[in-house]
């Protein structure tokens, strides 16, 4: 064999020995570098997620939470772990890191989400009822618009309706009444309005809402003297005067009653 080709199979020889020996380095470094590129398991992030809940303190009253942080941590869960109970559980923790951070409408959507992505999860009841609160924050005074309210109470209802014995269902009771009674001095401002510009049939209108619609609140014995006023006003006395004997039986001893009493000679 002459040098040159003597020389060429050395050559060879060398590159092969060389990607014999790079195989092998990458053979034997491939699981570690593996475990490097593997996530933690969804115990791990799910934990590392309920840990940065727990805040910093920055001050002996004061506790730091970083919520984002906490939301990314939990997504991470559920990019990584779709099918593990771990995900599910990371759902509700975005969804009540959100709405601890006043973040309501993106809360919303985690809680609306819920019930349709896992109907037989024993938390939809939670879930309904934070929905409800999540409206229940942007409510506003009777005296402005009261959208958010009565989507509120659309969340309140359902609950109460579909799972009424519940812990949440009991303690949307107090939540749906005071929204109601909102909702029902929202109609009796109307109604005032409406009186103060002498519209005497379109506040009566409203006061028999309030009566069909909100009873039981606290609002039937203002919104059935103002009724009578109304009735009064418009020259119907038959109907005021038995309006106001209503009162006088019903709610003897109060204020409307003595207001009634006094009305009653000029209804004859």
């Amino acid at each position: 064999m002459g040098g040159s080709a003597v020389t060429i199979a050395i050559v060879r020889r060398f590159q092969v020995a060389l990607v014999a020996v790079a195989f092998g380095l990458a053979c034997a470094s491939t699981p570690d570098e593996q475990v490097a590129l593997e996530p933690p398991s969804a115990e791990v992030l799910f934990d590392e997620a309920i840990a940065i809940l727990d805040g910093h303190t920055m001050m002996p009253f004061y506790t730091y939470v970083n919520y984002q942080a906490a939301i990314d941590k939990f997504q991470e869960v559920i990019d990584n772990y779709p099918y593990s109970d771990y995900a599910v559980m990371a759902e509700l923790r975005i969804a009540d890191a959100y709405y601890d951070d006043k973040r309501y409408e993106e809360a919303l959507s985690y809680y609306q989400d819920f019930p349709e992505l896992h109907p037989n999860h024993e938390r939809v009841p939670y879930t309904l009822l934070k929905a409800g609160m999540c409206h229940y924050e942007r409510a506003r005074a009777p005296n402005r618009d009261q959208r958010p309210t009565r989507e509120a109470l659309k969340y309140l209802d359902k609950l109460m309706s579909t799972y009424p014995y519940t812990p949440e269902s009991e303690e949307a009771e107090e939540l749906w009444r005071e929204l109601r009674t909102r909702l029902g001095r929202s109609v009796m401002m109307v109604a005032e309005f409406y009186m103060d510009r002498a519209e005497f049939q379109s506040a009566a209108d409203r006061f028999r809402d309030v009566l069909n619609e909100f009873p039981g609140l606290g609002l039937d014995a203002e919104a059935l003297y103002q009724l009578g006023v109304c009735y009064q006003e418009m020259r119907l006395n038959d109907e005021a005067k038995r309006i106001f004997q209503v009162i006088l039986e019903n709610y003897e001893g109060t204020e409307v009653a003595d207001a009634a009493a006094d009305l009653i000679p000029a209804a004859q």
